[in-house]
């Protein structure tokens, strides 16, 4: 694929100055800002102005409301696909890319006809010797899936370009024709497991998903929402988690999510008392009731002070 032919897409929702440092990194990759598309999702922090200020030809939306991750993104597809956009570049705004990563994927697209979708291993940007994701696994257990490698040393093992179940969408690469035969990302999830179901869907389309582990990546996690235990976090995946089993699970799969992920929660709520992740515990049980009792992620869910939990 010619990296000429790639365009960017960058979700914001208050990430603040994080857009810069991204923004400034996918131009010294060699995307130019006219192949930026860059959405706010009804921010506070003020930095559209600044991104448009300082590059006058990026495509900017502002969004009078959030409409969550997956929806925003595909915004972004829409327009870069209309602008005869050959790749489209999911990258989140707490991520920084070094100048060989665009190209280098394009090269993997190249190689691979069947490849649709691919992503680098991601280190953690206050880590970089520490894997954030090399790749993700779909368990049906805890979160239903889990990020190969997560929290390990950097190393030859993660080093290697391996066909996965998903790539994490903080940063990945797909081809047009995946958006074309297996659509657009589920904005019913708002955020988070819309990655891992895009990459099941072009899977089931007849592609295949590369972790690019030649190549890297560096990532702020989970800026916007604060962190693994974050309560705001888990709330949506134990949501989350709920519709995607209903979408693609079947009897043995919400047995085992059953047994590894709403069993638990008890007893990580009581071992989190001491220092304070029992509220996380609480709110993916709180969310994952609220699931099953078919309600969705909302932007006004997420408000500060819309839970006692956050």
């Amino acid at each position: 694929m010619n990296p000429d032919k790639v365009h960017a897409v960058v979700v914001n929702w208050n990430g603040g100055d994080a857009n810069l440092e991204c923004l400034a990194s996918l131009e010294a990759a060699g995307v130019a800002a006219e192949r930026w598309v860059w959405i706010d999702n009804a921010s506070t922090d003020g930095v559209a102005a600044r991104i448009a200020e300082r590059w006058p030809a990026a495509r900017v939306i502002e969004n009078s409301t959030n409409l969550g991750y997956g929806d925003g993104c595909n915004q972004g597809v829409e327009r870069a696909l209309a602008d005869g956009a050959e790749g489209v570049f999911l990258v989140n705004n707490d991520v920084t890319v070094p100048t060989d990563l665009v190209s280098g994927l394009c090269a993997r697209l190249a190689a691979r006809p069947e490849l649709g979708v691919v992503g680098p291993r991601v280190l953690y940007a206050a880590e970089p010797e520490r894997i954030w994701a090399a790749g993700g696994t779909l368990t049906w257990r805890q979160n239903l899936s889990t990020l190969r490698g997560h929290r390990q040393a950097d190393g030859p093992e993660y080093r290697r370009d391996l066909d996965v179940d998903y790539v994490a969408g903080c940063a990945m690469l797909v081809r047009r024709e995946v958006f074309e035969r297996a659509g657009l990302l589920d904005g019913t999830y708002f955020a988070y497991h819309e990655d891992l179901d895009f990459c099941l869907q072009a899977r089931d389309a007849g592609f295949a998903v590369e972790c690019a582990g030649s190549l890297s990546c560096l990532h702020d996690a989970h800026h916007s929402t604060g962190g693994g235990y974050n309560p705001r976090r888990k709330y949506m995946m134990g949501v989350n988690t709920v519709w995607f089993l209903r979408s693609h699970g079947g009897l043995t799969q919400w047995l085992r999510f059953g047994l590894f992920d709403v069993l638990p929660l008890p007893v990580l709520a009581l071992a989190g008392l001491p220092n304070g992740r029992w509220r996380g515990a609480l709110a993916k049980a709180w969310g994952t009731w609220r699931g099953l009792r078919g309600r969705r992620v909302r932007a006004a869910d997420l408000e500060p002070g819309a839970s006692w939990l956050w």
